[in-house]
């Protein structure tokens, strides 16, 4: 039975192909085996936790005690409810709308005020005793107390 010229040159080309891949094959051996050995796929963590090539020093190890690693938020140390009412001065407010703005006396900061937030008449200038609350938009003062002079 005779072949065909075009099952000949299919033939030729599969055998070049695996001749080429069998090449291939070789030089990736011989390259992988020049240089790639344990010591330089190693990477180490340095004492401010940047990765090096060089293996830390052993005279800079600090021991940490398991307790005083913290995983997460750390706790909250309840606080005296004396310590969280805070002193200001309502700087601005207005009538028409219900709302204003009270200076914190410590940290000089503005904090928002809602008339449904205050006990009795607002003045601007009016020294006030108060609950700081965080709402969607920034700070809110709750609870607020007029003080009397």
């Amino acid at each position: 039975m005779a072949e065909s010229w075009n099952k000949k040159e299919r033939e030729k080309k599969k055998q070049q192909q695996k001749k080429e891949k069998a090449e291939k094959k070789l030089e990736r051996k011989d390259s992988n085996q020049s240089g790639n050995n344990l010591d330089s796929m190693m990477a180490y963590i340095d004492e401010n936790g940047n990765i090096s090539s060089v293996p830390p020093d052993p005279s800079r190890k600090r021991e940490i005690k398991a307790e005083d690693i913290e995983i997460g938020v750390p706790r909250h140390e309840d606080q005296d409810p004396e310590d969280l009412v805070r002193r200001g001065t309502i700087s601005f407010f207005n009538h028409e709308k219900g709302y204003g703005f009270i200076k914190d006396a410590d940290t000089q900061e503005s904090i928002f005020v809602h008339i449904n937030a205050v006990d009795g008449p607002v003045q601007e200038q009016t020294k006030v005793t108060y609950l700081r609350e965080h709402g969607p938009k920034g700070a809110n003062a709750v609870n607020v107390k007029i003080q009397k002079a």
